[in-house]
């Protein structure tokens, strides 16, 4: 793992300096490695012994936290390695796991991301529509730029080049994000026509984007993407409450 700010006391030379707030950490059951919980994915286990996804971790009890792809967590089923971890990370054999468990994971992550855009749309942090998110991007002010994935390459390109001439983001790259999914289901989400390309223009709303995102992206393994153990946490600031979001059904 590689340190964070959070290991780190503040370098402001006053006698005062304080450590930053810690970041907490899970242990995924099948990798062993440790990383920020908000990096992870949870599972629960229903009343009836059914391992669900949890993927905002606030159902009640005990959960388990997984960190892989979900080619290494159905390769796991199929070999009986995520039972024998379930069990010892829940202290029961007597639990059910679904044969679908993987693509239930897939669809709540999406499902969370496109919901946290939605939020974001509604809250007027987001913009859509390539005049606007140009000007914005050239003026410095995009945080996190979005590009759907049957988006024209001419299309990413023109705002790749804005976004840089502004900055080019938090880390200057400059190159916006693919989203996993094409613009019908981008638009769907928004409640908008057409939208190809989205921009964040608030610095908070594009780190909570991000880690929607990120957990996504890592589970389906998409090309060029972390995996969810080797997430650097440094680069995300506190996020913000996100209670306006459905809780899973498997737990109500």
């Amino acid at each position: 793992m590689r340190p964070t700010p959070n290991d780190k006391i503040s370098e402001t030379g006053n006698a005062g300096a304080r450590k930053a707030p810690h970041t907490p950490e899970r242990k995924c059951i099948l990798s062993g490695e440790h990383a920020a919980r908000d990096a992870l994915v949870r599972l629960a286990l229903a009343p009836d012994g059914t391992i669900l996804p949890d993927v905002r971790a606030k159902a009640p009890g005990r959960g388990a936290w997984i960190g892989v792809d979900r080619a290494t967590l159905e390769a796991a089923q199929a070999k009986g390695r995520l039972k024998g971890a379930l069990s010892r990370a829940f202290k029961t054999g007597d639990l059910v796991i679904p044969v679908d468990l993987g693509e239930r994971i897939e669809a709540a992550l999406r499902q969370d991301a496109l919901n946290r855009l939605g939020l974001e749309a509604r809250s007027g942090t987001l913009l859509s529509g390539s005049d606007k998110i140009e000007t914005a991007a050239r003026r410095g002010e995009v945080h996190l730029l979005i590009h759907a994935s049957d988006a024209g390459e001419d299309g990413n390109r023109k705002l790749d080049q804005a976004w840089r001439v502004g900055g080019g983001g938090e880390d200057s790259n400059g190159q916006g994000v693919v989203f996993p999914a094409e613009r019908a289901i981008l638009s769907l989400a928004l409640g908008r026509q057409n939208v190809v390309h989205v921009a964040l223009i608030d610095r908070a709303a594009a780190a909570r984007v991000s880690r929607a995102l990120a957990r996504w992206r890592a589970f389906i393994g998409a090309e060029g993407q972390l995996n969810p153990c080797e997430y650097d946490a440094a680069a995300r600031p506190a996020l913000a409450d996100d209670s306006a979001l459905s809780e899973n059904e498997g737990f109500k």
